[in-house]
């Protein structure tokens, strides 16, 4: 648990607490406003490592718990992991067999940025639609996703699809972000099925 831009309250509450990173803040934030996660849901994590979304997912549901993610997830009890790609059919065959329902489905991921600002955002808004479809190929009807994205021009038209998915669909920008991002969650509940 490291970060490029130093060790930050957020970051030192984090390793004080026991969270893998400062992420897990982030989606406490979103379980208190938005409530997106039932203590009977099924949940996939979609970039799941280091696992610190995991953690938290493990204490808000008494369902199951997977992640997906590119490189392996140090193990953590009451959750099963898979490395693979999100787009791989198997892979999502597989996280469908472990949980049998999917309730919910949440991603944290984020590219690894350039520098390069409309390349990036081009990258991120990808990953998005990824997760998104990722996202209506599994969940039942009703379920819903969360999805890190980041405000650009890119942005609105990813919003406006994910809208065509589901019932509700709001965004929100989290206090544990670091101070200047331009992240924002999406957060879409109800799914049409």
């Amino acid at each position: 648990m490291g970060s490029q831009w130093g060790y930050d309250k957020t970051y030192l509450r984090a390793k004080h607490e026991g969270y893998r990173s400062r992420a897990a803040y982030k989606l406490m934030e979103i379980q208190k406003k938005f409530e997106i996660i039932r203590s009977d849901d099924n949940i996939v994590d979609l970039g799941a490592a280091p696992g610190s979304w995991m953690q938290v997912l493990r204490s808000l549901t008494d369902g199951k718990v997977v992640g997906i993610d590119l490189n392996p997830i140090a193990l953590l009890e009451g959750c099963e992991s898979l490395v693979g790609d999100l787009n791989d059919p198997e892979i999502q065959q597989e996280a469908v067999s472990l949980l049998g329902v999917v309730n919910v489905v949440v991603c944290d991921a984020a590219p690894k940025l350039s520098g390069h600002k409309a390349y990036d955002q081009a990258r991120i808004i990808e990953l998005n639609e990824q997760a998104l479809k990722f996202a209506c190929n599994v969940l039942k009807t009703g379920g819903n996703f969360a999805v890190k994205s980041f405000q650009g021009t890119d942005f609105p038209e990813f919003y406006a699809d994910v809208k065509t998915h589901f019932h509700s669909v709001k965004t929100m920008n989290t206090k544990s972000s670091r101070k200047g991002s331009t992240e924002l969650y999406v957060i879409a509940k109800n799914f049409y099925g």
